[in-house]
């Protein structure tokens, strides 16, 4: 009887007990979908947001042309608890995202993850049937490639693909049927009016960078002060045995150049020399007066012994009946050689392109040839402001190099490259010594398509897969990453800014017919090409 008695109060005394641990988990069972679902629209919102690296800026770390099919779902979900707004996934603002997560929740809350859920399903059934409806994205590298056979048909897809993103970064309350008319003025006032950039200044100072002194804009081009919207900068490195490539540059660039000129010890002289007989003495030297701007860096425990004031470099005339003091000299005459230096080839890089007064800059190196009509050709590409370049995601625009016999031309357009290609007379870049370093997705499809008259964009492309060594010389924006100066160029690999690139997820917008030249065949390793 007693035993009885035991049993029956510990029964009552546990059962209340058991209650309350099934309540709890219950209830640790819904706070868990809720937090879920809040991480899912949190990423969703992030999506949506983005950074937004247009023309101005680089900070967006999501790719927006594809949106993830849950994400989507569950926002639309949210929209459908706030009928009275109805903004699409892609233009509504951060406080809009909020606010419809907060009514979600709520939602969630009183009514169950099952009704949540149910919504989800429903509103991913609407997102596939708009998807239907949408026009086709355009080809990229993660997937979804159209069909290759014809590149034209490729050059429509990106130009048509996709609903674009407006930027807000970006004034698109223009009419986006700009038409070319040749009116220098009128493309500068359209595309300052589509970059928000600002004009830098263009002093002569001493800086000191790292273990380097830096004579920024040691000698100035003659175009004195450049608006941030007017052109596009090309920023370069060498020491004086390379400015024989100087004025065939400038022939085919007809732009704004900043060179870093590395000049430890006794380098310093023939570098001011050569500077001097490069401005003075070819009949290029109007180009070089006109567009190149010189700053000259040395290490702290490298100085040369006489460093002349900027404007005591031309007190006197140079005198031009003496052969080049680049001509003729090897590697191993320099200063730099005999004292087994480093050359900081990413110090160089970053001092010529921290010193560009233009928001667009093309870094490269100088012994790579542009086309003729590159700049105003790409300026025109942003004036158009079409749909695919409002799109909110970080990228640079790459250019295809090549590489020409030192015996042959340099290829004027697009349609005499494809000639060279035909003959032989031409090789991709670097074939011959790593062909996977400068290799351009969908090249083989670059070279078949025809030359057009206007620049636009032929591929995005991203640095994965058999790309993932690619190191594209491109048109960016000082937004862009540095380049990591503890680098040298004897270290060979990852000069480049790859890994800041991988992690904003940046894409690469190769355009239809625009492309680099080196004037001899690279295949020695020990060459700086």
């Amino acid at each position: 009887m007693e035993s009885h008695k035991r049993q029956e109060s510990y029964n009552m005394r546990f059962e209340p007990l058991g209650q309350k641990m099934f309540t709890r988990r219950n209830w640790l069972l819904r706070c868990s979908i809720l937090i879920n679902v809040a991480v899912i629209l949190y990423i969703g919102s992030q999506l949506m947001i983005g950074g937004g690296n247009n023309f101005a800026n680089g900070g967006s770390f999501m790719l927006q042309e594809q949106q993830q099919p849950m994400v989507s779902a569950l926002q639309m979900a949210a929209a459908s608890q706030v009928p009275q707004q109805q903004p699409t996934p892609k233009n509504q603002n951060s406080a809009a995202i909020f606010e419809a997560e907060e009514r979600l929740l709520a939602h969630a809350d009183a009514t169950g993850a099952a009704e949540v859920a149910a919504a989800a399903a429903a509103a991913a059934v609407a997102a596939a049937q708009a998807a239907e409806a949408a026009p086709p994205v355009p080809a990229n590298d993660s997937g979804g490639v159209p069909s290759l056979t014809d590149p034209n048909q490729l050059i429509g897809n990106i130009g048509a693909g996709g609903n674009a993103v407006p930027n807000p970064e970006l004034n698109n309350t223009q009419s986006d049927s700009y038409i070319v008319t040749g009116d220098e003025k009128e493309l500068e006032e359209r595309v300052r009016s589509l970059i928000n950039c600002y004009d830098r200044d263009y002093h002569q100072q001493t800086l000191q960078r790292g273990d380097f002194w830096v004579l920024q804009n040691y000698v100035r081009a003659e175009h004195g002060e450049v608006k941030c919207h007017e052109s596009i900068t090309y920023t370069t490195h060498a020491d004086y045995t390379f400015l024989d490539n100087l004025i065939p540059l400038l022939e085919r660039w007809s732009a704004p150049v900043s060179i870093a000129m590395h000049a430890p010890g006794t380098d310093f002289q023939p570098t001011v020399d050569s500077i001097r007989y490069l401005r003075e003495c070819l009949p290029g030297s109007h180009l070089v007066r006109a567009y190149t701007t010189f700053h000259i860096y040395f290490g702290t425990k490298h100085i040369p012994r006489a460093v002349p004031k900027p404007q005591d470099v031309f007190k006197t005339g140079y005198n031009c009946t003496l052969p080049p003091p680049y001509f003729n000299i090897t590697s191993g005459h320099l200063y730099k050689a005999q004292k087994k230096l480093l050359y900081p080839v990413n110090v160089g890089r970053n001092i010529a392109r921290d010193s560009a007064l233009t928001h667009f800059i093309l870094a490269s190196d100088i012994e790579l040839y542009p086309n003729p009509g590159l700049v105003k050709k790409f300026l025109e590409m942003i004036a158009r402001n079409e749909q695919y370049l409002r799109r909110k995601a970080p990228r640079v625009f790459p250019l295809a190099i090549f590489e020409v016999e030192e015996s042959s031309p340099v290829p004027h357009d697009k349609t005499e490259l494809q000639e060279f290609l035909r003959t032989g007379k031409a090789i991709p870049f670097h074939k011959r010594v790593c062909a996977s370093c400068h290799g351009v997705p969908k090249s083989k499809e670059w070279m078949a398509a025809n030359e057009t008259d206007e620049l636009s964009v032929f591929h995005i492309g991203k640095r994965t897969g058999y790309y993932i060594h690619w190191e594209p010389i491109y048109i960016g924006t000082h937004a862009d990453p540095h380049y990591d100066e503890r680098l040298s160029w004897e270290g060979k690999s990852d000069k480049m800014p790859q890994l800041s690139f991988r992690a904003m997820r940046c894409a690469f917008w190769i355009m239809n017919s625009i492309y680099w030249i080196m004037h001899f065949w690279c295949t020695n390793r020990a060459l700086k090409c």
